[in-house]
């Protein structure tokens, strides 16, 4: 039998005290748009936050850039519904919104003010979505994606709505 000094015992249960945790908690990290109640379900480290005004909660990272979601996400500027009141077009070179708004692809100005940016899942159909998600297209409903790409395309699951 294996016998171990007490410094070497000391040692072990050390690394097992602080590696343990560590290596247990990287396989519980749930991915953006995962179901929570809060933050920590979605990342002990708290590097994600949990949107509880969201239908069973949902993983996500606020203020995002075009690059700081995980690979199963994309960065969407949204823009609250209350705020968006003012006729535009999309398609003229002065699209009627002030200078401090934006025309959203819906035909709304949008208060850049307003901005709110989330991590949200990507998807192809509903079926990459949860139960009470759907796979909807970004630029509708006052949600804009955060590109560089013009031409980009993107959907990501968002609640269903009836």
């Amino acid at each position: 039998m294996f016998r171990l000094s007490a410094p070497a015992r000391a040692a072990l249960l050390l690394a097992l005290t602080v590696f343990l945790p560590v290596v247990a908690g990287a396989g519980c990290k749930r991915e953006i748009g995962d179901e929570c109640t809060t933050a920590a379900d979605c990342n002990p480290n708290g590097t994600r936050s949990c949107d509880n005004t969201q239908p069973g909660g949902y993983c996500t990272i606020q203020g995002c850039d075009e690059t700081s979601c995980p690979s199963e996400a994309a960065c969407i500027r949204y823009f609250p519904a209350q705020y968006l009141s003012k006729a535009c077009d999309t398609q003229a070179p002065v699209s009627g919104c002030d200078a401090n708004e934006i025309c959203l692809d819906g035909g709304l100005c949008a208060p850049l003010s307003t901005e709110v940016r989330y991590c949200v899942k990507t998807c192809s159909s509903n079926e990459d979505c949860r139960s009470d998600y759907e796979c909807r297209l970004a630029g509708t409903r006052g949600s804009v994606m955060l590109t560089g790409n013009p031409n980009a395309v993107v959907h990501f699951c968002a609640p269903a709505t009836n």
